[in-house]
């Protein structure tokens, strides 16, 4: 069975059936962790170049509008005004999807929604230059603005991209199996329709980009706020019509992405195109309500769901529709759409399904990828039905749940394979720990109890990044002044990424987490790697780590064998020490053997690499959502409904997450918290208000409702025992998991407090009160 090894505080049952670990495990604090408290560390604004110029963007008023003419004469005549750019500088397209780049870094000939920008003016000081954008004059065809995608689709006469007949960015249909046969058989078949809100992420640190660019060596220098640097740099250089060696891109510290940095910003390319015009660096940073009209948010989805049960409370059939509304551009646009089609399939096992969806155009800022992407929308619909379908068979929501769910080594109709689960697991343990079976409809009228589930890949890839191989890479360097430094281009973006390298590099190596340095994001220095998205890089990067942790270890082996005089079969390294497997006394120093490497040998630099296998006979958008493996995670909230203002206090949410083995426990629990005061954000509060004429009603934090500290329940999370053999170190991810069963969990708690069903985000006091109200009425209560 092997060894038990010990965490530190209360995360000690965890086992791993080959070896014993020493640093994967630990609850290590974070490096840049105490700099952050102290307001120390340097974000992309906090930098200043020697002669920085300040850039701001001007931001069409209008959601949809023909540009006839823009005159910025009277702006370049403004004292301390040093260039003024427009569409004209920026004629190439750029897109996260290469075959669909529609996207442009100031708008060409037509603005599609509020907030889009229209120019670009470079000043010695930023009031100068948002000075001289209101001496830019911009003349306008104004268009009706598009803005319900149900609207939208049937409008054919009111193009939003001429080349999209009905506004249609992307459509597709699987089918798998025979799901209207077994809708037939069914002995039970339930259907119903759901709206998800339009949101945005809420980071703190809002886009910032500054760009220096060498008029003597025609070298471009780009510090942004990017979670895709080797993307952005790609599209840089296609834009600029730059070669990519004439590029470099270095991330500082990220405050924050959850997706909505996941593609190049308009400030990246605008800073570039003025450091070049005017020969100085430009900095550009947003207002709060220019990362509203950016946005890279939620897709808000009307949904269709139909579920089809066997007389044992089995799943049978699952027709999914999806309306997707996707705001002005193509964006993240066809990966979010396929990935709603797959995410319907697990945590269950569901033999028979049908996806029929289409992302709509519309004149709002554009939709893309949001923390959980992909998989909030139909987990919403379906863990609510789940507890529906349980009602009608007298069974308990978590009984159904149990019936249904997958279990390691599953393969779905899809092919998606589930190589390990402990999602049955998860959901035992939170119904224990939270007394869910005690008190579900039991409660005081007013006080409810629900239970939820939910799952994310890991270590995924996109079609859309076929080219690229390998998808990550990590060289790590081993030498007498620095010990251990890991060269990878995984950003970190608060999740804590550089960590859990650090501690991977230093398990295999045999050394201390502390004695590992990784190198930040900079492109002319890190390897390659496809970006920060999807819960891929722990995964991704572990493998890559892992491999080139495996060749030092074989280059040192022999070294240290010499020195203890034994085989090099009989050498293992712990600790900072290479020893004797048959006389664990007998050791010898790590640095000594590095040190005896090196003098004979030279320097020690080794590189591994990673890409996700790609499984065969998938239909047509299936590779979206496939993955090596999946973190799984369940959920229970109890809330207190306020009978007299409709106000939803979440008293408090019991998690237990299947994320194999924790690298950094601490780090995990954190990702939990943050997942679920997302998802309560969308349950309750948050909404982007959109006017008939396209306006935004509410771009700023004081209008647009985020949960603060004072709104968060007591949250217990937990990580059940779990090893993925299938993952590096038996370890998955933990970042979007956790956010798929918050929502439904709460409203499954809401309808077990006042007995009433919602199937609309966001569930505010007004329309909690209104059915309190109309139950009343109809004498219910």
């Amino acid at each position: 069975m092997g060894k038990m090894y010990e965490v530190s505080n209360r995360y000690n049952n965890y086992k791993d059936y080959t070896k014993e670990f020493t640093e994967v495990g630990r609850s290590i604090r974070r490096p840049d962790g105490p700099d952050k408290v102290k307001g120390a560390v340097r974000y992309t604004d906090d930098i200043t170049l020697p002669r920085m110029a300040y850039g701001k963007l001007l931001r069409s008023k209008h959601a949809h509008a023909k540009i006839l003419k823009i005159d910025y004469s009277k702006a370049l005549e403004l004292d301390g005004v040093l260039g003024v750019i427009t569409g004209e500088d920026c004629p190439i397209p750029y897109g996260i999807v290469p075959h669909n780049a529609n996207e442009h870094a100031l708008a060409v000939g037509k603005v599609r929604n509020w907030g889009e920008p229209v120019a670009a003016v470079a000043a010695i000081t930023e009031e100068i230059a948002e000075k001289a954008l209101e001496l830019i004059e911009v003349e306008y065809d104004v268009l009706e603005a598009l803005v319900d995608p149900r609207e939208a689709v049937k409008r054919d006469d009111l193009r939003i991209h001429e080349d999209c007949p009905n506004n249609i960015s992307y459509e597709g249909v699987q089918v798998y199996g025979d799901p209207d046969k077994a809708f037939e058989e069914a002995d039970y078949v339930l259907e119903q329709d759901y709206y998800s809100s339009y949101v945005n992420h809420g980071f703190i640190e809002p886009q910032s980009a500054i760009a220096d660019f060498d008029v003597a060596t025609g070298k471009l220098h780009l510090y942004a706020t990017c979670q895709v640097p080797h993307y952005t740099h790609q599209q840089l250089a296609k834009v600029l019509e730059m070669p990519l060696n004439k590029i470099r891109i270095t991330v500082p510290l990220i405050g924050g992405g959850f997706g909505g940095k996941g593609v190049a910003s308009q400030a990246d390319f605008c800073s570039a195109l003025l450091s070049r015009k005017i020969g100085r660096p430009v900095k550009i940073t947003y207002e709060r309500s220019e990362v509203f009209a950016t946005n890279n948010g939620r897709h808000p989805c009307y949904m269709k769901m139909k579920l089809g049960f066997d007389k044992t409370g089995k799943i049978t059939a699952c027709e999914f529709n999806n309306l997707m509304d996707g705001g002005a551009y193509a964006g993240w646009g066809i990966v979010v759409l396929f990935y709603t089609a797959s995410m319907v399939h697990i945590p269950y096992m569901i033999p028979n399904v049908k996806f029929d969806g289409k992302r709509i155009y519309t004149n709002k800022p554009t939709c893309g990828a949001f923390r959980g992407l992909g998989g909030v929308q139909p987990r919403f619909a379906m863990e609510q039905m789940l507890d529906q379908a349980a009602a009608h068979f007298g069974m308990d929501p978590y009984e159904i749940r149990m019936l249904n769910a997958a279990e390691s080594g599953y393969t779905a109709m899809s092919k998606m394979y589930v190589p390990h689960t402990e999602y049955k697991k998860c959901l035992t343990e939170c119904v224990e720990k939270s007394g869910y079976k005690e008190k579900h409809g039991k409660l005081p009228f007013g006080k409810g109890i629900g239970l939820s589930g939910g799952y994310y890949i890991s270590g995924t890839s996109y079609t859309l990044y076929l080219s690229y191989k390998p998808h990550t890479v990590a060289t790590i360097k081993v030498d007498e002044e620095n010990d251990v430094t890991v060269y990878c281009g995984a950003t970190d973006i608060g999740q804590g990424v550089d960590m859990v390298m650090a501690q991977m590099a230093a398990e295999t190596l045999g050394v201390k987490t502390e004695d590992v340095t990784v190198v930040p994001r900079d492109t002319k220095i890190s390897t390659f790697d496809l970006g920060t998205f999807a819960s891929r890089l722990t995964f991704a990067t572990g493998w890559a780590i892992r491999q080139a942790a495996e060749k030092i270890n074989a280059e040192l082996r022999p070294v240290a064998a010499g020195m203890l005089g034994i085989r090099g079969d009989e050498v293992e390294v712990q600790g900072g020490e290479f020893y004797n497997i048959y006389k664990p006394n007998k050791r010898v120093p790590w640095r000594d053997v590095v040190s005896a490497y090196i003098q004979t040998n030279g320097p020690l630099t080794k590189t591994g690499q990673f890409t996700p296998p790609r499984r065969k006979g998938i239909q047509q958008g299936g590779n979206i959502g496939h993955s090596p493996t999946f973190g799984f995670s369940a959920q229970i909230a109890e809330v207190d409904v306020d009978l007299e203002t409709g106000k939803i206090n979440v008293v408090k949410i019991t998690e237990a997450g299947d994320c194999g083995v924790a690298i950094n426990p601490q780090s995990v629990e954190g990702q939990v918290h943050g997942s679920i005061q997302m998802g309560m954000g969308q349950a309750l509060y948050e909404e982007m208000k959109i006017a008939p004429d396209g306006t935004f009603l509410n771009p700023s934090l004081h209008d647009y409702k985020i949960p603060t500290a004072l709104d968060m329940p007591e949250i217990d999370a937990n990580i059940v025992d779990a090893y993925d053999p299938s993952a590096p170190y038996g370890a998955k991810e933990s970042g979007e998991g956790p956010i798929q069963p918050t929502i439904p969990a709460i409203f499954n708690a809401v309808y077990d407090a006042i007995g009433v069903r919602f199937t609309e985000m966001p569930l505010t006091p007004e329309k909690v009160l209104n059915a309190i109200k109309e139950q009343k009425a109809k004498g219910v209560f």
